[in-house]
Order: C-alpha cells, then sequence, then structure tokens
C-alpha cells in the first residue's frame, strides 16, 4: 500500500498501477499459503527467530476459525539461547506445537528438542517429530479444515544441514505433496 501511495503521488496512473499490482507475486516461503479442499491450511514462513515467530503466528491468529498449530525447529551451532524462547512463543500463541528439526547441523537434534522443551510450560503436549515431513503429515492428518499449520523456520530454503552434510528437503514442496496440490 505504501509503494502503491508513494507511486500515485509521483504521479503514476491508477489503472496502470492496479494492472501491474495484479500481476506482482508473493516471495515464495513467506507466509506463502497451500490449501486444498477440506484441508487445514499450511502456511510455510521463513520465521526462524523469536521475533519473527511471534509475527508470524500474531498474523495467523486472526484469520484462523480453528485450532493454530505452530510447526518449528531451531537451528544447531547457533544460539542456544532462543530455542526455549521460540517454544514459550508457540505455545503462547498457538494451539498445538510440534517440534521438529531445522538444521541440526553437527548438533544432536535431540538436544535441540530438548532446549525447546524447556521453554514449554506443558511439554508433554507438545508433539516433537524430528522428520519435517512427518511432522507435517502429523499434523494435516489431525487438524480440521477450519485450522491453520505455520511451518515455520526453512521458508523458501530446499535444504537441510545434518551431520555435515546438505540434503534435498522443502517445506513448500512437502506441503505441497501431502496436501495433493501439482507444483
Amino acid at each position: 500500500m505504501l509503494a502503491f501511495a508513494t507511486l500515485l503521488s509521483l504521479g503514476f496512473d491508477k489503472n496502470d498501477l492496479l494492472a501491474t499490482a495484479a500481476q506482482l507475486q508473493p516471495v515464495l516461503g513467506r507466509m506463502e499459503l497451500f490449501q486444498a479442499e477440506h484441508r487445514a491450511k499450511v502456511v510455510v514462513d521463513y520465521a526462524h527467530t523469536p521475533d519473527a515467530l511471534e509475527k508470524a503466528l500474531q498474523a495467523l491468529r486472526v484469520h484462523c476459525d480453528g485450532q493454530l498449530w505452530a510447526i518449528f525447529g531451531c537451528g544447531g551451532d547457533r544460539d542456544a539461547g532462543k530455542r526455549p524462547m521460540m517454544a514459550e512463543i508457540a505455545e503462547r500463541l498457538g494451539d498445538k506445537v510440534v517440534l521438529t528439526d531445522d538444521n541440526p547441523r553437527s548438533e544432536d537434534p535431540v538436544f535441540i528438542v530438548k532446549d525447546m522443551l524447556a521453554g514449554l510450560s506443558k511439554p508433554a503436549e507438545a508433539i516433537v517429530q524430528h522428520d519435517r515431513f512427518k511432522a507435517l503429515s502429523y499434523a494435516l492428518e489431525n487438524a480440521a479444515p477450519q485450522d491453520i499449520i505455520l511451518l515455520a523456520g526453512k521458508g523458501h530454503e530446499d535444504y537441510q544441514i545434518r551431520n555435515g552434510e546438505t540434503i534435498h528437503y522443502s517445506d513448500r514442496e512437502s506441503a505441497m505433496q501431502l496436501l495433493g496440490l501439482s507444483s
């Protein structure tokens, strides 16, 4: 809207701007919506910091008529202090929390999840599924059509780093596959 207003003030034609705006493509992996009939909506977002996760969940809450699911992990060999913070945010702003792997790098994913669980007031209610594809599959199998599932942390990335090895993995591709959408 700000860009639109700025261009209008610079003398650009409103109809030209509207025609151009209709052709704009969203940024891949940033609040990217995937939906199929009679299934929960999946939103893939790059949110990988406490602030970004909080903002993503707050933004989705106002559009959610059912339960808001938060699926996320925290990177290995990075700021371990944010792990419990992100879990606390997910528990506070979401209805269901699924902890999974992000890029564990050289760290044991079990210890990363243990750090995240420390931020939860009810850790027994969280689902732990290290495999991101299986985590999303679990959420889709258990979510109602009016639910929203936020799959946070990887966004546009199409890889995972595990034990010094980079392997192919994409949240976007996983959402499309599990929802039966064509790419």
